[in-house]
């Protein structure tokens, strides 16, 4: 069973090792984090969106910077687009799961506001239909993926796809690159003041 657990933070680590030494991705990162600011900077927001675990790591990401991350500072406009239940559930039972997103983002975002969305396989269909909706608000798309980008990759103006087909690998990767990204947007915008 000790062997079995050190497999599973090995595998962690490789693609971690990976993701390290891939400078696609970390300039991708980078340029993620300078629209962010752009966005927060021109009184946008960053809107989140993603099902199951990934909807999960959208809330969580939401709440570093609706919140705070590592010290106290004002608060910054950002929501994960599920967390409405009844709208959720209303818009998916009277017109349709995939549309669930998209209306949201019709109703909420306009030219200049941030748009993450989360799929490992890239392929989910509400997500690809927010981005589509957002591409034509003049929304900056980003996409979190796994290794092919999916579908998504043809939607996002910014594609974090990472170097895994392994569904629980690549939601870690997710949220250390979303961590990464909150710390350099609240280090940016809140410049922690020397004693």
């Amino acid at each position: 069973m000790i062997d079995f657990i050190k497999s599973k933070i090995q595998s962690s680590l490789d693609l971690k090792t990976l993701v390290l030494n891939h400078p696609v991705l970390l300039g991708s990162v980078e340029q993620i984090v300078n629209e962010i600011i752009n966005s927060y900077k021109n009184q946008g927001k960053v809107l989140w969106c993603g099902n199951g675990g990934s909807a999960a790591d959208a809330q969580h990401l939401a709440a570093e910077l609706s919140g705070r991350f590592y010290y106290d500072r004002p608060p910054l406009f950002s929501e994960a687009l599920h967390v409405n239940t009844s709208y959720t559930t209303a818009v998916a039972n009277d017109y349709s799961y995939d549309v669930i997103y998209s209306r949201l983002v019709e109703a909420m975002c306009k030219k200049g506001d941030v748009l993450i969305g989360l799929s490992t396989s890239g392929n989910s269909p509400n997500v690809i239909k927010a981005l589509e909706k957002a591409n034509t608000l003049g929304v900056i798309t980003v996409g979190l993926t796994g290794q092919t980008g999916g579908k998504m990759k043809d939607y996002c103006k910014y594609l974090l796809n990472i170097p895994s087909t392994d569904t629980p690998r690549i939601q870690e990767c997710h949220m250390l690159l979303g961590h990464t990204i909150c710390e350099m947007v609240e280090m940016n915008l809140f410049p922690k003041k020397q004693p």
